[in-house]
């Protein structure tokens, strides 16, 4: 926690040992702490220094306070007199606030140990729990006391377990002329527990002020936006855009009037030319006009009849006399035909066609094709 050094009073905690043979005691420590109001000064300059060149009190890394915060964790001794000043101050301003008792020591050797691990328990609830049962600030502190009775908030594990709290932390230990380390790390240092229950808890009728106070500076604001609207829309109807605009209507109306005359007699103009070409094709549709291009179309369509029919018969004609000549051209070349002029096929058994006498064999049976049936032959003999 501190740099020894000549001269200073200190409490040792250990064991001693002796030397009967030589007469001699051994005092092994395991702790050192200070002792009086010099020694306690040259302890907490050593950790402050240490500290704040570790950045551990930088401004940055200070959290803003809630301002209406809706839980309120309390750090302290249940049975000391800093729970019962911040209860009262806050039945008295905020009774809408609940608040929960994080209970520890605040005085003597195992206090600082305390106070960490009840900030750490503050965290760990707070991380698994509902958003209504979060708690939103944190109030470290105790009464007021000597240097010695309020060394535990200037312990080193204090203002660290402050700094890593999550929950934002208003320290408030002993009276308003005490400083401790755990107010350097915290992110608001109160006087006294009363103060920062009444920084936590703003009275309602301060509140009301306030609104009050709100309410009337828009009420200003409001009526100055509308007498500044009211002026600029006077300045408008002065303007020559509006003096001018009858004007302007009345000639707008002469045009109209105008383009309606004008569309009026061009559209007179237009039925009547409709009239006169209407006139003229029902002229051209009375019955004695219909009867003559009648007669016209009948004779003409006859005529084409007669024409088609004599074009028809002569194409038929002429494909008739193709096909007959095919015919007779097909015939020339058929085989059987042929036949008809004393010619035969022979064939083999097999079936296939004999068109050499070697092809056969005596005694062979050959099929001979006549043109009309068919005779069984035997080879008897072979000539060349």
């Amino acid at each position: 926690r501190f740099r020894p050094s000549d001269g200073l009073h200190v409490r040792c905690r250990g064991r001693i040992t002796a030397y009967e043979k030589r007469g001699e005691y051994q005092l092994m420590v395991d702790s050192l702490e200070p002792v009086g109001e010099g020694a306690l000064t040259v302890a907490f300059e050593q950790i402050k220094a240490r500290l704040f060149a570790e950045g551990l009190f930088d401004e940055s890394l200070k959290r803003p306070i809630p301002a209406f915060p809706r839980r309120v964790g309390i750090v302290t001794s249940p049975d000391g007199a800093a729970v019962h000043d911040i209860m009262t101050v806050l039945d008295r301003r905020a009774r809408s606030v609940s608040v929960v008792l994080i209970p520890t020591l605040v005085q003597g050797e195992s206090a600082a140990s305390s106070i960490a691990k009840a900030i750490r328990l503050a965290n760990e609830f707070c991380d698994g729990c509902l958003d209504h049962e979060r708690i939103d600030v944190l109030i470290v502190g105790r009464g007021g006391g000597s240097a010695e009775d309020l060394w535990a908030f200037n312990e080193e594990r204090v203002a660290r377990a402050i700094r890593a709290s999550k929950i934002p932390v208003i320290s408030a230990v002993g009276h308003e002329v005490d400083f401790t380390i755990a107010d350097l790390a915290a992110d608001l240092r109160a006087a006294t527990p009363s103060a920062a229950a009444e920084i936590v808890a703003e009275s309602e009728a301060e509140v009301l002020r306030r609104i009050g106070q709100l309410t009337g500076d828009l009420t200003r604001q409001m009526e100055y936006v509308l007498l500044s609207a009211h002026s600029d829309l006077q300045a408008l109807e002065m303007a020559p855009v509006f003096t001018e605009f009858p004007l302007r209507l009345r000639g707008v109306r002469y045009r109209v009037d105008e383009l309606y005359s004008r569309a009026g007699s061009a559209a007179a103009s237009h039925l009547r030319s409709r009239d006169v070409r209407l006139t003229e094709t029902a002229a051209r549709l009375s019955p004695i006009g219909l009867s003559a291009k009648l007669a016209r179309h009948t004779k003409r369509l006859a005529l084409l009849e007669h024409r088609s029919a004599e074009a028809a018969g002569e194409l038929t004609a002429g494909r008739n006399r193709r096909v007959e000549n095919i015919m007779f051209r097909l015939d020339a070349l058929s085989p059987l035909a042929v036949l008809t002029r004393g010619y035969s096929i022979t064939q083999k058994t097999s079936g296939e066609i004999v068109r050499d006498s070697h092809q056969t064999v005596q005694g062979e049976r050959l099929s001979i094709r006549l043109a009309a049936g068919k005779v069984e032959a035997d080879v008897v003999g072979i000539e060349d």
